[in-house]
């Protein structure tokens, strides 16, 4: 007798939306290797929800780097939605990130010379959706997130809050199966970091996009279904 529950049966049963095996990276500094990871596996289901924790300097962020296609690795493969991304060209990882992946960082990364509307339109007018959708869809899903009167306001105009409220919308717009949070409300103060987490949740939920979280915050990763600590190169069970 089991006590998963269904959905978790039906996860475990799905082909992962991202996955790495024997992944390694190893960085020379002068005459010395530095090696960060040492041959990981792992593998990311559909709507599933991962935490990574570790210190600082265990090499978690060249992890999500590697995961999201921004950063090849040593030896080894990953895989997002069923492609090996070390087997395609850069413009073809580029379009594949678009296709497949949202990001959200500790600092927001918007841009500052656009709206909160246009930033959030932008990943769909890279992929060539008209204006006028992209708009709307960024307006649909920034009134979502509490920013529906915020919407032709400039990054410098909006609180910290607000700013990483709007990162969250554009890494969700295209409705990617997978978004990669690296420390997402670790910029933010206790209510605006509990918003922000709690939002990212709920359009989990909502969307079915997985989430992998890079977090320094336990009290966070023990809200998600898996939480894993990298030490010494390897992923373990926390």
């Amino acid at each position: 007798m089991t006590d998963q529950k269904p959905n978790e049966n039906a996860r475990e049963m799905s082909d992962p939306v991202l996955a790495c095996s024997n992944l390694t990276k190893y960085f020379q500094q002068g005459d010395a290797r530095v090696d960060v990871l040492k041959g990981i596996d792992l593998a990311i289901h559909p709507g599933e929800r991962v935490a990574i924790v570790g210190a600082s300097g265990s090499g978690k962020t060249t992890l999500l780097q590697l995961l999201g296609g921004l950063d090849l690795p040593t030896s080894g493969t990953v895989s997002i939605a069923g492609q090996q991304i070390n087997q395609l060209s850069d413009k073809e990882r580029g379009d594949l990130r678009n296709r497949a992946l949202g990001f959200v960082y500790q600092f927001h990364h918007l841009l500052p010379e656009f709206t909160a509307l246009e930033n959030v339109a932008m990943p769909l007018l890279i992929r060539r959706v008209s204006v006028a959708e992209a708009r709307a869809q960024a307006r649909q899903l920034l009134e979502r997130v509490g920013l529906g009167a915020r919407l032709e306001h400039r990054p410098g105009q909006l609180s910290g809050g607000e700013r990483q409220r709007a990162a969250v919308a554009r890494a969700l717009v295209t409705k990617p199966p997978v978004v990669l949070a690296d420390e997402p409300t670790g910029n933010l103060d206790g209510a605006n970091a509990r918003q922000v987490f709690d939002l990212m949740l709920e359009l989990n939920r909502e969307l079915g996009t997985a989430l992998i979280i890079v977090t320094h915050a336990p009290e966070l990763a023990a809200q998600l279904q898996r939480s894993l600590t990298l030490s010494d190169g390897q992923l373990h069970p926390t």
